[in-house]
């Protein structure tokens, strides 16, 4: 009995001590998951905070040195939730000032441009940045060290430098108009537009930054190049009105909104990127004034939301205008003199002929509410298509890339249309629907995708009864 009961109170103080344990075991892994979910918190926030300081050019500069340009992250792409959440934020805001707030079809127009000029970079792969890496490589006069602050402060400040003179030209000489007007075409100003951007705009700009290859590493001109871009998005608004002493230096949304006016007065004036100063040291500043209401778009406004048409059309004209002028000479004017240049006037054309834009009615296009839904339920699966794409096509072939991307291309390009009720896009809208079920039934491997090709079956028998005038699309001009 002795030793049973020893046995039992062994065993027993076994047990308790392995509980024990256990339950020290146990604290710990607790204490150790609390502390890392705290950690990955601390972590997301800190990175999430960075991301928003991107957008206002608010970085660290020893932890935004990169010695290699694959080594720069795409700060641009990383940044879209950004654009998305300042869009909405920016509505919000001018909703409770009595305004419209961003146009689902404008707004959308704008984003579409966006992913245009990213569906070129998809197929570019860099390749603008290849002229200014090899002058680097051979031709720099100055080995400035990658990881010094001191070269990235002068990679800032010369980016900067650049780029006014690069949205200078791209107003000043008429080819580069034809890309960069694509910019200017929307009549609201909001930071959709900000994303409104042209296909080749940045092979039109980048021989303006290849003196900078002479001594600035590659890698930073990069990164710079798109900080840069990224501040710029946000000084598209309406929502703010001044940045009070800061308007001396920086360039804000009173400065720029007076670029994107129409009116005589907003002109030619307020180039620069992320610093006023440029405009002020070379002549061509112009502060805003609430004395002339800003009239946004082009001086002779092409009304459309079709992307593809915006990006185009402007570059017809600059050919019709090239063949219509007789001499050599006249003929070269054509294309690199200012946008208003006619034979016998100055380089700029003639101050006195430019139309004063002083009011006009915006483009609008009324759509029943199911359409509306329609557009924007098929945007957002075109959108989900790209940013796969995007995540993706680095391990694509150069091939598949292209026709991905020009299903995307086009795709944007019917919506457009259908938000411009052309007599075409009922019929395209069918094509495109009928193609993309016919493709998910080939691939098709899951329900989602099954019910996706169903969703477009539907769509193209809906747009066939639109076709057949069972359905309707009013059209008005506000």
């Amino acid at each position: 009995m002795g030793g049973q009961w020893h046995l039992t109170e062994n065993l027993l103080t076994y047990c308790c001590n392995f509980v024990k344990l256990l339950e020290k075991k146990m604290a710990a892994e607790m204490s150790f998951a609390n502390a890392t979910s705290d950690n990955s918190f601390s972590e997301a926030f800190g990175n999430h905070m960075k991301g928003l300081g991107r957008m206002f050019y608010i970085h660290s500069p020893k932890e935004q040195l990169y010695e290699k340009v694959e080594d720069v992250p795409n700060f641009f792409r990383q940044s879209y939730p950004y654009f998305l959440i300042f869009m909405i934020i920016e509505h919000i805001v001018l909703r409770l000032e009595g305004k419209k707030g961003i146009r689902l079809n404008d707004g959308i127009t704008s984003i579409s441009h966006g992913i245009f000029q990213e569906c070129g970079r998809l197929i570019w792969r860099g390749a603008e940045s290849y002229l200014y890496t090899w002058i680097y490589a051979n031709f720099r006069i100055v080995d400035l060290p990658w990881n010094n602050p001191v070269t990235w402060y002068a990679a800032a400040l010369g980016v900067d430098f650049c780029y006014y003179w690069m949205h200078r030209a791209c107003h000043e000489v008429h080819i580069l108009w034809a890309q960069h007007q694509v910019h200017h075409t929307s009549e609201d100003f909001n930071m959709g537009v900000g994303i409104r951007q042209s296909v080749l705009q940045g092979w039109c700009g980048f021989i303006f930054y290849l003196p900078l290859a002479l001594a600035i590493p590659p890698a930073q001109f990069v990164m710079h190049h798109q900080f840069s871009y990224l501040y710029m998005f946000w000084i598209h608004t309406e929502s703010i009105k001044s940045l009070g002493p800061l308007e001396y230096i920086l360039n804000t949304p009173s400065h720029h909104r007076v670029h994107h006016g129409s009116n005589k007065y907003c002109l030619d004036v307020n180039y620069g990127g992320v610093l006023i100063i440029w405009d002020r040291l070379f002549g061509t500043f112009r502060p805003e004034t609430d004395k002339i209401e800003i009239v946004y778009g082009l001086i002779y406004n092409q009304p459309s939301f079709n992307p593809a048409y915006l990006q185009l059309f402007y570059t017809r004209y600059v050919i019709q205008k090239f063949s219509r002028l007789e001499s050599w000479t006249d003929k070269l004017k054509a294309i690199v003199w200012g946008p208003s240049w006619e034979p016998g006037t100055p380089r700029l054309g003639d101050e006195d002929m430019k139309i004063d834009v002083e009011n006009r009615a915006k483009y609008d296009i009324f759509l029943p509410a199911w359409c509306n839904i329609y557009i924007v339920l098929h945007y957002a699966v075109v959108l989900y298509g790209f940013f796969e794409l995007a995540s993706r096509y680095m391990g694509m072939t150069p091939i598949s890339v292209i026709i991905f991307v020009v299903y995307v291309m086009a795709s944007l390009t019917i919506i457009g249309m259908l938000f411009d009720n052309s007599k075409y896009a009922p019929m395209l809208e069918v094509l495109r629907c009928s193609a993309l079920a016919f493709l998910t039934r080939s691939i098709a491997t899951s329900p989602a995708l099954t019910a996706l090709q169903m969703v477009y079956v539907v769509s193209a028998m809906f747009w066939c009864l639109h076709t057949l005038k069972l359905l309707e699309i009013k059209k008005k001009v506000d």
